[in-house]
Protein backbone atom coordinates (compact mmCIF):
# COMPACT_ATOMS: atom_id res chain seq x y z
CA UNK A 1 0.00 0.00 0.00
CA UNK A 2 1.41 3.55 -0.93
CA UNK A 3 2.04 6.09 2.04
CA UNK A 4 2.96 8.95 0.43
CA UNK A 5 0.55 11.47 0.43
CA UNK A 6 -1.12 12.91 -2.91
CA UNK A 7 0.83 15.77 -3.28
CA UNK A 8 3.86 14.19 -3.00
CA UNK A 9 5.48 11.58 -5.89
CA UNK A 10 7.77 8.25 -5.25
CA UNK A 11 11.28 8.09 -7.18
CA UNK A 12 12.39 4.93 -8.51
CA UNK A 13 15.00 4.31 -10.45
CA UNK A 14 13.78 5.14 -14.22
CA UNK A 15 10.13 6.38 -13.10
CA UNK A 16 8.50 8.95 -10.64
CA UNK A 17 4.85 7.69 -9.70
CA UNK A 18 2.04 9.75 -8.12
CA UNK A 19 1.19 8.91 -4.89
CA UNK A 20 -2.83 8.58 -5.13
CA UNK A 21 -5.42 10.15 -7.47
CA UNK A 22 -8.20 10.36 -5.21
CA UNK A 23 -10.49 12.97 -6.92
CA UNK A 24 -11.72 14.57 -9.94
CA UNK A 25 -8.88 15.59 -12.32
CA UNK A 26 -6.05 14.18 -9.62
CA UNK A 27 -4.67 15.81 -6.63
CA UNK A 28 -5.03 19.93 -7.40
CA UNK A 29 -7.91 19.31 -9.57
CA UNK A 30 -5.94 20.26 -12.08
CA UNK A 31 -5.78 17.43 -14.48
CA UNK A 32 -2.04 17.27 -14.33
CA UNK A 33 -0.16 13.49 -13.14
CA UNK A 34 3.53 14.50 -11.69
CA UNK A 35 4.52 10.96 -12.95
CA UNK A 36 7.58 10.70 -15.26
CA UNK A 37 8.76 7.55 -16.70
CA UNK A 38 6.15 6.75 -19.36
CA UNK A 39 6.23 5.70 -22.71
CA UNK A 40 7.57 8.77 -25.42
CA UNK A 41 4.66 6.55 -27.92
CA UNK A 42 2.67 3.58 -27.79
CA UNK A 43 2.71 0.39 -29.84
CA UNK A 44 0.96 0.14 -33.51
CA UNK A 45 -2.33 -1.03 -31.83
CA UNK A 46 -1.93 0.54 -28.78
CA UNK A 47 -0.84 -0.14 -25.33
CA UNK A 48 -0.16 -3.07 -23.55
CA UNK A 49 -3.87 -3.99 -21.95
CA UNK A 50 -3.45 -5.24 -18.34
CA UNK A 51 -7.18 -6.31 -18.02
CA UNK A 52 -10.51 -5.40 -18.42
CA UNK A 53 -12.84 -4.66 -15.43
CA UNK A 54 -16.70 -4.64 -16.08
CA UNK A 55 -20.00 -4.63 -14.11
CA UNK A 56 -19.34 -1.10 -13.07
CA UNK A 57 -22.52 0.19 -14.42
CA UNK A 58 -23.92 2.78 -17.20
CA UNK A 59 -22.95 6.15 -17.12
CA UNK A 60 -19.85 8.98 -17.51
CA UNK A 61 -18.45 8.62 -14.35
CA UNK A 62 -14.70 8.66 -14.52
CA UNK A 63 -12.49 6.94 -11.81
CA UNK A 64 -10.64 7.79 -8.67
CA UNK A 65 -7.67 5.44 -7.49
CA UNK A 66 -6.64 5.83 -3.52
CA UNK A 67 -4.91 3.26 -1.34
CA UNK A 68 -5.06 0.72 -3.72
CA UNK A 69 -8.58 0.89 -4.91
CA UNK A 70 -10.45 1.78 -7.98
CA UNK A 71 -13.53 3.76 -6.92
CA UNK A 72 -16.45 5.21 -9.58
CA UNK A 73 -20.61 5.17 -9.95
CA UNK A 74 -22.71 3.23 -12.72
CA UNK A 75 -26.28 2.52 -12.82
CA UNK A 76 -27.40 -0.87 -12.86
CA UNK A 77 -31.61 -1.88 -13.09
CA UNK A 78 -32.24 -0.57 -9.91
CA UNK A 79 -30.12 2.44 -8.57
CA UNK A 80 -27.22 3.69 -8.95
CA UNK A 81 -24.10 2.64 -7.00
CA UNK A 82 -20.42 3.33 -6.15
CA UNK A 83 -18.22 0.70 -6.68
CA UNK A 84 -14.90 -0.32 -5.32
CA UNK A 85 -12.40 -2.49 -6.89
CA UNK A 86 -8.95 -3.79 -6.55
CA UNK A 87 -6.25 -2.75 -8.67
CA UNK A 88 -6.74 -6.39 -10.78
CA UNK A 89 -10.56 -5.45 -11.49
CA UNK A 90 -11.86 -7.47 -8.58
CA UNK A 91 -14.93 -6.33 -7.03
CA UNK A 92 -14.53 -5.45 -3.47
CA UNK A 93 -17.80 -4.15 -2.47
CA UNK A 94 -20.74 -1.50 -3.68
CA UNK A 95 -23.17 0.81 -2.54
CA UNK A 96 -26.58 2.27 -3.13
CA UNK A 97 -26.19 6.38 -4.01
CA UNK A 98 -29.90 6.90 -5.29
CA UNK A 99 -32.16 6.41 -8.22
CA UNK A 100 -31.02 5.20 -11.62
CA UNK A 101 -31.21 6.62 -15.02
CA UNK A 102 -30.90 9.79 -16.26
CA UNK A 103 -31.46 12.71 -18.83
CA UNK A 104 -33.27 11.79 -22.08
CA UNK A 105 -30.81 9.34 -23.68
CA UNK A 106 -28.05 9.54 -21.14
CA UNK A 107 -28.78 7.40 -18.54
CA UNK A 108 -26.00 6.93 -15.92
CA UNK A 109 -24.15 9.28 -13.12
CA UNK A 110 -21.86 12.02 -14.45
CA UNK A 111 -19.93 12.97 -11.29
CA UNK A 112 -17.14 11.45 -10.37
CA UNK A 113 -16.14 10.39 -6.89
CA UNK A 114 -13.97 12.09 -4.00
CA UNK A 115 -12.30 9.74 -1.14
CA UNK A 116 -10.91 11.48 1.91
CA UNK A 117 -9.52 10.18 5.30
CA UNK A 118 -10.95 6.51 4.91
CA UNK A 119 -14.62 8.15 3.69
CA UNK A 120 -15.76 7.95 -0.12
CA UNK A 121 -18.18 10.76 -1.65
CA UNK A 122 -20.54 10.60 -4.19
CA UNK A 123 -22.93 12.72 -6.23
CA UNK A 124 -25.15 10.60 -8.27
CA UNK A 125 -27.50 12.14 -10.78
CA UNK A 126 -30.34 12.57 -8.77
CA UNK A 127 -28.98 14.86 -6.04
CA UNK A 128 -28.23 11.99 -3.57
CA UNK A 129 -25.02 13.05 -1.99
CA UNK A 130 -23.66 10.44 0.41
CA UNK A 131 -20.55 9.94 2.20
CA UNK A 132 -19.64 5.95 2.44
CA UNK A 133 -16.25 4.53 4.67
CA UNK A 134 -14.05 3.14 2.39
CA UNK A 135 -15.34 -0.17 4.11
CA UNK A 136 -18.55 0.34 2.26
CA UNK A 137 -20.70 1.29 4.75
CA UNK A 138 -23.05 4.43 4.57
CA UNK A 139 -22.15 7.05 6.98
CA UNK A 140 -24.83 9.61 5.71
CA UNK A 141 -26.97 11.23 3.04
CA UNK A 142 -28.40 14.08 1.74
CA UNK A 143 -30.16 14.91 -1.04
CA UNK A 144 -29.32 18.36 -2.84
CA UNK A 145 -32.48 18.78 -4.67
CA UNK A 146 -35.18 17.91 -2.50
CA UNK A 147 -33.32 19.15 1.39
CA UNK A 148 -31.73 22.02 0.05
CA UNK A 149 -34.20 22.89 -3.22
CA UNK A 150 -31.41 22.82 -5.62
CA UNK A 151 -32.01 24.31 -9.27
CA UNK A 152 -30.28 23.13 -12.44
CA UNK A 153 -29.29 25.49 -15.53
CA UNK A 154 -30.73 22.68 -17.35
CA UNK A 155 -32.78 19.24 -17.41
CA UNK A 156 -28.98 17.12 -17.39
CA UNK A 157 -29.11 16.58 -13.56
CA UNK A 158 -26.28 16.94 -11.05
CA UNK A 159 -22.23 16.47 -12.88
CA UNK A 160 -20.57 18.23 -10.95
CA UNK A 161 -17.64 16.10 -8.47
CA UNK A 162 -17.60 16.89 -4.98
CA UNK A 163 -14.92 18.83 -3.01
CA UNK A 164 -13.58 17.74 0.05
CA UNK A 165 -11.71 20.62 2.23
CA UNK A 166 -11.01 21.27 5.53
CA UNK A 167 -13.47 18.97 7.12
CA UNK A 168 -16.17 19.90 4.64
CA UNK A 169 -17.81 18.79 1.40
CA UNK A 170 -18.92 21.55 -1.14
CA UNK A 171 -21.18 21.36 -3.75
CA UNK A 172 -23.34 23.17 -5.42
CA UNK A 173 -26.85 22.61 -5.36
CA UNK A 174 -27.95 25.96 -7.32
CA UNK A 175 -31.41 28.05 -6.25
CA UNK A 176 -32.57 31.05 -4.48
CA UNK A 177 -31.23 29.73 -1.80
CA UNK A 178 -27.54 30.00 -2.55
CA UNK A 179 -25.67 27.91 -4.80
CA UNK A 180 -23.10 26.04 -3.16
CA UNK A 181 -22.99 24.61 0.03
CA UNK A 182 -20.52 22.97 2.94
CA UNK A 183 -21.65 20.20 4.97
CA UNK A 184 -19.76 18.83 7.76
CA UNK A 185 -17.85 16.33 6.39
CA UNK A 186 -18.45 13.67 8.93
CA UNK A 187 -21.92 14.53 9.58
CA UNK A 188 -23.72 15.51 6.47
CA UNK A 189 -24.82 18.68 8.79
CA UNK A 190 -25.06 22.48 6.80
CA UNK A 191 -21.83 23.97 7.86
CA UNK A 192 -22.68 27.70 5.33
CA UNK A 193 -24.37 28.32 2.18
CA UNK A 194 -23.61 31.15 -0.11
CA UNK A 195 -26.45 33.07 -0.20
CA UNK A 196 -25.05 35.65 -1.68
CA UNK A 197 -24.66 33.71 -5.28
CA UNK A 198 -28.28 32.58 -6.52
CA UNK A 199 -27.38 31.51 -9.90
CA UNK A 200 -28.79 27.73 -10.81
CA UNK A 201 -26.02 24.79 -10.55
CA UNK A 202 -24.11 24.33 -14.09
CA UNK A 203 -21.89 20.91 -14.54
CA UNK A 204 -18.44 22.64 -13.83
CA UNK A 205 -17.00 21.22 -10.19
CA UNK A 206 -15.21 23.63 -7.63
CA UNK A 207 -11.46 24.53 -7.63
CA UNK A 208 -9.87 25.66 -4.16
CA UNK A 209 -7.34 28.94 -4.91
CA UNK A 210 -6.24 31.86 -2.98
CA UNK A 211 -6.55 35.10 -4.34
CA UNK A 212 -5.28 38.25 -1.63
CA UNK A 213 -4.42 36.32 0.48
CA UNK A 214 -7.82 34.40 1.16
CA UNK A 215 -8.69 30.78 0.64
CA UNK A 216 -11.88 30.76 -1.73
CA UNK A 217 -13.22 28.35 -4.12
CA UNK A 218 -14.26 29.12 -7.45
CA UNK A 219 -17.55 27.80 -9.27
CA UNK A 220 -18.56 28.58 -13.00
CA UNK A 221 -22.43 28.78 -13.34
CA UNK A 222 -24.84 29.15 -16.52
CA UNK A 223 -24.69 32.89 -15.31
CA UNK A 224 -22.20 33.62 -13.78
CA UNK A 225 -18.25 32.98 -12.31
CA UNK A 226 -17.49 33.75 -8.44
CA UNK A 227 -15.26 33.14 -5.60
CA UNK A 228 -16.60 32.45 -2.42
CA UNK A 229 -14.92 32.10 0.95
CA UNK A 230 -14.08 28.80 2.20
CA UNK A 231 -14.21 29.90 5.59
CA UNK A 232 -17.75 31.08 6.06
CA UNK A 233 -19.57 30.85 2.51
CA UNK A 234 -19.54 34.68 2.15
CA UNK A 235 -19.40 35.74 -1.37
CA UNK A 236 -16.30 37.51 -2.41
CA UNK A 237 -16.40 38.69 -6.17
CA UNK A 238 -18.61 37.57 -9.10
CA UNK A 239 -18.69 38.27 -12.49
CA UNK A 240 -21.30 38.02 -15.37
CA UNK A 241 -20.53 35.00 -17.66
CA UNK A 242 -23.86 33.32 -19.59
CA UNK A 243 -23.48 29.87 -20.73
CA UNK A 244 -26.01 27.81 -22.98
CA UNK A 245 -27.29 24.91 -22.12
CA UNK A 246 -24.41 22.76 -20.57
CA UNK A 247 -21.99 24.72 -18.71
CA UNK A 248 -19.19 21.92 -18.05
CA UNK A 249 -15.92 22.58 -18.09
CA UNK A 250 -13.58 22.90 -14.48
CA UNK A 251 -12.23 26.78 -14.24
CA UNK A 252 -8.42 27.02 -14.26
CA UNK A 253 -6.54 30.15 -12.46
CA UNK A 254 -3.24 31.24 -11.87
CA UNK A 255 -1.29 34.38 -10.81
CA UNK A 256 -4.40 36.69 -11.40
CA UNK A 257 -5.52 35.21 -14.39
CA UNK A 258 -9.35 32.96 -14.40
CA UNK A 259 -9.96 30.68 -17.12
CA UNK A 260 -13.57 29.59 -18.43
CA UNK A 261 -14.66 27.60 -21.50
CA UNK A 262 -18.16 26.17 -22.36
CA UNK A 263 -19.64 25.15 -25.81
CA UNK A 264 -23.17 25.75 -27.45
CA UNK A 265 -21.62 28.82 -29.36
CA UNK A 266 -20.24 30.58 -26.37
CA UNK A 267 -16.61 30.05 -26.17
CA UNK A 268 -13.59 30.80 -23.45
CA UNK A 269 -13.41 33.65 -21.80
CA UNK A 270 -10.55 35.58 -19.51
CA UNK A 271 -10.91 37.64 -16.61
CA UNK A 272 -8.54 39.15 -14.33
CA UNK A 273 -8.89 38.97 -10.66
CA UNK A 274 -8.04 41.05 -8.00
CA UNK A 275 -7.67 42.18 -4.78
CA UNK A 276 -7.40 46.06 -3.82
CA UNK A 277 -8.27 48.56 -1.55
CA UNK A 278 -10.00 45.99 0.80
CA UNK A 279 -11.89 44.20 -2.03
CA UNK A 280 -12.22 41.85 -4.68
CA UNK A 281 -12.59 43.08 -8.21
CA UNK A 282 -12.76 40.88 -11.19
CA UNK A 283 -12.66 42.10 -15.27
CA UNK A 284 -13.00 40.56 -18.62
CA UNK A 285 -9.64 40.94 -20.29
CA UNK A 286 -10.65 38.17 -23.15
CA UNK A 287 -13.21 37.30 -25.02
CA UNK A 288 -13.15 34.53 -27.82
CA UNK A 289 -16.84 33.51 -29.21
CA UNK A 290 -17.34 29.55 -30.63
CA UNK A 291 -14.19 27.97 -31.46
CA UNK A 292 -12.34 30.75 -32.46
CA UNK A 293 -10.37 30.19 -29.34
CA UNK A 294 -11.34 27.05 -27.52
CA UNK A 295 -15.32 26.10 -26.59
CA UNK A 296 -14.89 23.48 -24.32
CA UNK A 297 -17.86 21.17 -24.19
CA UNK A 298 -16.86 18.38 -21.49
CA UNK A 299 -13.13 17.33 -22.25
CA UNK A 300 -12.08 20.03 -20.29
CA UNK A 301 -9.33 22.45 -20.26
CA UNK A 302 -5.57 22.10 -18.61
CA UNK A 303 -3.07 24.58 -17.79
CA UNK A 304 0.34 23.74 -18.09
CA UNK A 305 2.99 26.46 -16.99
CA UNK A 306 1.85 30.14 -19.14
CA UNK A 307 -0.44 27.97 -21.46
CA UNK A 308 -3.99 26.70 -21.73
CA UNK A 309 -4.82 23.11 -24.07
CA UNK A 310 -8.46 21.48 -24.34
CA UNK A 311 -10.29 20.02 -26.62
CA UNK A 312 -12.49 22.62 -28.91
CA UNK A 313 -14.90 20.14 -31.34
CA UNK A 314 -12.95 18.06 -32.94
CA UNK A 315 -9.65 20.48 -32.94
CA UNK A 316 -7.14 20.27 -29.97
CA UNK A 317 -6.30 24.02 -29.31
CA UNK A 318 -3.60 26.09 -27.05
CA UNK A 319 -3.93 29.24 -25.53
CA UNK A 320 -2.11 31.54 -23.49
CA UNK A 321 -3.59 32.11 -20.36
CA UNK A 322 -2.46 35.36 -19.68
CA UNK A 323 -3.83 37.29 -22.19
CA UNK A 324 -5.83 34.98 -24.69
CA UNK A 325 -3.34 34.54 -28.03
CA UNK A 326 -4.51 31.90 -29.40
CA UNK A 327 -1.01 29.72 -30.15
CA UNK A 328 -2.31 26.93 -32.28
CA UNK A 329 -5.67 25.44 -32.88
CA UNK A 330 -5.68 22.04 -35.05
CA UNK A 331 -7.65 19.24 -36.14
CA UNK A 332 -6.90 16.35 -33.72
CA UNK A 333 -8.40 12.73 -33.11
CA UNK A 334 -11.52 13.91 -32.12
CA UNK A 335 -13.52 15.65 -29.77
CA UNK A 336 -12.55 14.46 -26.22
CA UNK A 337 -11.59 15.01 -22.48
CA UNK A 338 -7.28 15.21 -22.01
CA UNK A 339 -5.26 14.46 -18.82
CA UNK A 340 -1.34 15.65 -19.08
CA UNK A 341 1.60 13.32 -18.12
CA UNK A 342 5.01 13.43 -18.58
CA UNK A 343 5.13 16.27 -21.05
CA UNK A 344 2.29 14.72 -23.33
CA UNK A 345 -1.56 15.03 -23.83
CA UNK A 346 -3.71 12.19 -23.72
CA UNK A 347 -6.89 12.62 -25.43
CA UNK A 348 -9.93 10.53 -25.26
CA UNK A 349 -12.44 10.78 -28.03
CA UNK A 350 -15.68 10.71 -27.23
CA UNK A 351 -16.41 8.33 -30.74
CA UNK A 352 -13.66 6.40 -30.90
CA UNK A 353 -9.69 6.77 -30.68
CA UNK A 354 -6.54 7.48 -27.87
CA UNK A 355 -4.39 9.49 -28.97
CA UNK A 356 -0.89 10.69 -27.66
CA UNK A 357 0.13 14.34 -28.32
CA UNK A 358 3.25 16.37 -27.34
CA UNK A 359 2.83 18.81 -24.82
CA UNK A 360 4.19 22.30 -26.29
CA UNK A 361 2.73 25.72 -27.27
CA UNK A 362 4.60 26.00 -30.23
CA UNK A 363 2.45 23.50 -32.71
CA UNK A 364 0.22 20.50 -32.69
CA UNK A 365 1.85 17.09 -32.68
CA UNK A 366 0.32 13.42 -32.62
CA UNK A 367 3.10 11.05 -31.50
CA UNK A 368 0.46 8.17 -31.86
CA UNK A 369 -2.92 7.00 -32.01
CA UNK A 370 -5.24 3.67 -31.17
CA UNK A 371 -8.71 2.24 -30.82
CA UNK A 372 -9.93 1.28 -27.66
CA UNK A 373 -11.47 -2.52 -28.07
CA UNK A 374 -15.48 -3.36 -27.56
CA UNK A 375 -16.29 -0.22 -27.62
CA UNK A 376 -20.37 0.63 -26.99
CA UNK A 377 -22.41 2.79 -29.25
CA UNK A 378 -22.35 5.56 -25.85
CA UNK A 379 -20.12 8.57 -25.90
CA UNK A 380 -16.96 7.80 -24.16
CA UNK A 381 -17.30 10.60 -21.55
CA UNK A 382 -15.51 9.43 -18.70
CA UNK A 383 -12.21 11.42 -18.43
CA UNK A 384 -9.20 9.30 -19.02
CA UNK A 385 -6.77 8.93 -15.68
CA UNK A 386 -3.21 8.11 -15.47
CA UNK A 387 -1.35 6.27 -12.37
CA UNK A 388 1.24 4.05 -11.44
CA UNK A 389 2.15 4.08 -15.16
CA UNK A 390 -1.34 3.13 -16.16
CA UNK A 391 -4.03 4.31 -18.56
CA UNK A 392 -7.55 4.04 -17.01
CA UNK A 393 -10.56 4.48 -19.52
CA UNK A 394 -13.74 3.80 -18.54
CA UNK A 395 -16.42 3.23 -20.57
CA UNK A 396 -19.60 2.32 -19.56
CA UNK A 397 -19.93 -0.92 -18.06
CA UNK A 398 -16.55 -1.72 -18.53
CA UNK A 399 -13.09 -0.03 -17.30
CA UNK A 400 -10.08 -1.02 -19.66
CA UNK A 401 -6.39 -0.45 -17.98
CA UNK A 402 -3.53 0.05 -19.82
CA UNK A 403 0.13 0.08 -19.40
CA UNK A 404 1.87 3.05 -20.76
CA UNK A 405 4.84 2.86 -18.42
CA UNK A 406 8.50 3.04 -20.44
Amino acid sequence: MRTLTSTLVLGLTLSVFAADWPQWRGPNRDGVNLEKGLAAEWPEGGPKLLYKATGVGAGFSSVVIADDTVYTLGDLEDACYLFALDLKGKHKWKSRIGEPKGHRGYPGPRSTPTVAHGHVYALGQQGDLVCVSTEGKEVWRVNIQNDYEGRMMSGWRWSESPLVDDGKVVVTPGGDKGAVLALDAKTGKQAWRCEGLTDPAGYSSLIIRKIGDIKQYIQLTGKSVAGIDAGNGKLLWRADRPGKTAVISTPIYDKGTLFVTSAYGVGCNGFKVEYKNNQFVANEIYKHVGGAGMANHHGGAIRVGDYVYGSNSGQLSCLRLSDGEVMWNEPSAGKGAIIVADNKIILRTERGPVSLVKLSPTGYEEVSRFDQPERTRARAWAHPVVLDGKLYLRDQDNMFVYDISR
